[in-house]
């Protein structure tokens, strides 16, 4: 057994952090789920960005929707983002039925710009759903304030909701409740629930890059609260998930919002490569690994910490930080903004890189943020019916 394979078998899903045209025609994508235990993907702007600004596998799709008349950037992007999604969706759907609806899933953020706007957000989010008409994606909505009240309202749409960008303890549990005020709206209105699922991304390495640079050079916490932090939040998951409220949702079908650990790449040089991959294992847990992180792991990680351990020693670290002046939910509050800020010029960089590619096809566009009528109208390719191989996709 390899050690993906234990990692897999310790509880943990194993969700590729990247997602690109090339990854997915190439076969790379079907290799890592029939040999890596690869369970998931999860996708954002600064990963897309990357994906269309420097690869050629979009130009025939591009062209194609520019000869249709297609002007706007966004809905160009769309276009291209959404077949890449399709396709990892109908890739990952055998996983999702051998898990009876559990995982299997591909996520698809909703635009930055949105991030402050529950009303937006909705309305985007119901579009996405519906034009990628998949049971096994997930629309990621930011754990923002605006954010929260739009989790509850796609989850009582009978929407997969994966909250992004969670850094505070505090937070999560404002996402645990909206994901369950959700589910209970959706029942009061005679609805199944029993279909459902969703994600709480936690970001971990980000907090102890924040965290090491405002500690002391010689201090004993550095590298050390990202995990802390992450363990107590374990324990709430298993702490609300044992109420009588979840419970009752329960025993009407209702699935866990299972913990995601985000972030999972080690930025620290002098930190393992796979610190936050090896002591963060454990049940209903997933992972979302940048394929560095994954291939590491594959190579030398090792199946013997887990989430639920240390987790006394996790609360004395925090409490630690304090006494040392640092302020857990001021960093988590700063890493929230500068997460929505760092994807919205992503997202901007990416609609810039749309506009030059179609420049060098001989189109100009309009300018990025135009939004013409009628943007969600066209749809990817229709979802495939049964297990086998996909119709290829344009470009």
């Amino acid at each position: 057994m390899n050690r993906l394979s234990e990692l897999h078998d310790a509880g943990v899903s194993i969700w590729l952090d990247t997602l690109s045209r090339h990854l997915l025609t190439s076969g790379a994508f079907q290799t890592l789920i029939d040999q890596d235990c690869v369970t998931g993907a999860t996708s954002n702007p600064t990963i897309f960005a990357a994906a269309i600004r420097g690869a050629d596998g979009y130009t025939d799709q591009l062209r194609t929707r520019l000869a249709d008349g297609e002007r706007d950037p966004e809905a160009l992007f769309l276009d291209l983002a959404l077949n890449d999604v399709a396709h990892a969706a109908d890739l990952l759907h055998p996983t999702f039925d051998a898990s009876a609806g559990r995982d299997g899933f591909v996520s698809f953020e909703c635009t930055p710009d949105l991030a402050d706007d529950t009303t937006a957000t909705i309305e985007q989010a119901r579009m996405l759903w519906a034009r990628l008409d998949r049971p096994n994606v997930m629309i990621k909505v930011p754990a923002t304030a605006a954010g929260l009240p739009a989790i509850e309202q796609l989850t009582a749409d009978g929407i997969n909701v994966n909250i992004t960008l969670l850094f505070a303890r505090s937070r999560y549990e404002q996402v645990i409740d909206a994901y369950h005020a959700g589910l209970e709206q959706r029942l009061a209105d005679g609805r199944p629930i029993d279909s459902l699922a969703s994600v709480a991304s936690f970001f971990v390495s980000r907090i102890d890059t924040k965290i090491d640079a405002q500690l002391p050079t010689d201090s004993p916490l550095h590298g050390r609260i990202a995990i802390a932090n992450a363990k107590l939040a374990y324990q709430l998951f298993e702490r609300h998930h044992s109420t009588e409220r979840w419970q009752r949702l329960i025993a009407k079908g209702a699935h866990p919002q299972r913990p995601l650990w985000a972030s999972s790449g080690t930025k620290n040089p002098s930190y393992s490569d796979v610190l936050y991959v090896e002591e963060l294992i454990g049940p209903d847990v997933v992972n979302t690994m940048p394929d560095q992180t994954l291939r590491a792991f594959a190579d030398h990680g090792r199946v013997s910490r887990s989430v639920d351990a240390d987790v006394s020693q996790a609360e004395q670290l925090l409490a630690q930080l304090t006494t040392e002046g640092v302020g857990l939910d001021g960093i988590a509050a700063a890493l929230e903004r500068e997460g929505v800020e760092s994807f919205c010029r992503a997202y901007q960089q990416l609609l810039d890189c749309i506009v030059e590619r179609a420049h060098d096809l001989g189109v100009e566009l309009d300018q990025p943020g135009h939004q013409p009528d009628g943007l969600g109208q066209h749809q990817v390719d229709p979802p495939s019916r049964r297990p086998g191989p996909r119709p290829t996709l344009n470009g």
